[in-house]
């Protein structure tokens, strides 16, 4: 049966891949393959129907694939040829979400085109419950306020003397401080978190 749903899913990739224009847009991330093993890995060119990713282990032709990357968070799909630096794959996802992640890959195609500085390039959600903790390298923990949140970082409302790049943990979320303002700091995840999560009902 699974060969079975291979056979078109292989078979549309001409088109899918004539229909998109891929984009080389350069993204850190990682992947998880069936067997649950997670991996770095590197986006080469993104189109809104497919990614190639230089990976250090590849994905098998039909494999069902994950992915994070930075600033586009979680995007799923099946492994449609291997390549000499990674393996190439289609990506699944609803008219919405492939709407939203088409115009956050045209930002971020135009934004290295053009030297762009970063910018808040997701929305940001006001949390119900704004209250959280702030962890600490040295194993300390600290009550904050989130002001508000995205897929790529939050800002937070402390009293904390915290320096630049201070590495920190946001509930159970890494990162680090990005930036500084008076009440508070501005923290960028290490990893994306899945925009399939992010509404006001997230708890971190």
């Amino acid at each position: 049966m699974l060969s079975a749903l291979q056979t078109p899913r292989a078979a549309t990739v001409p088109v899918e891949r004539r229909r998109h224009h891929r984009m080389k847009v350069v993204l850190l991330g990682r992947y998880m393959l069936p067997n649950r093993m997670e991996y770095p890995c590197q986006s080469i060119d993104i189109s809104p129907g497919g990614v190639h990713l230089a990976a250090p282990v590849k994905a098998a032709p039909g494999e069902r694939v994950i992915v994070y990357l930075e600033h586009l968070g979680r995007i799923e799909g099946s492994c449609v040829r291997t390549t000499m630096e990674g393996f190439a794959m289609t990506i699944t996802a609803t008219s919405r979400k492939r709407e939203k992640f088409t115009a956050q890959l045209t930002w971020l195609a135009n934004r290295e085109e053009l030297g762009l500085p970063e910018d808040r390039r997701h929305e940001r959600i006001v949390p119900r419950n704004p209250r959280s903790m702030l962890a600490l390298s040295d194993g300390s923990e600290h009550p904050v306020r989130i002001i508000d949140i995205s897929l790529s970082g939050a800002a937070i409302s402390s009293d904390l003397d915290l320096p630049m790049n201070t590495p920190v943990r946001l509930g159970t979320t890494p990162g680090r401080v990005v930036r500084r303002f008076d009440g508070g700091y501005a923290v960028e995840f290490s990893f994306p978190l899945s925009a399939d999560l992010l509404d006001e009902n997230l708890e971190l």
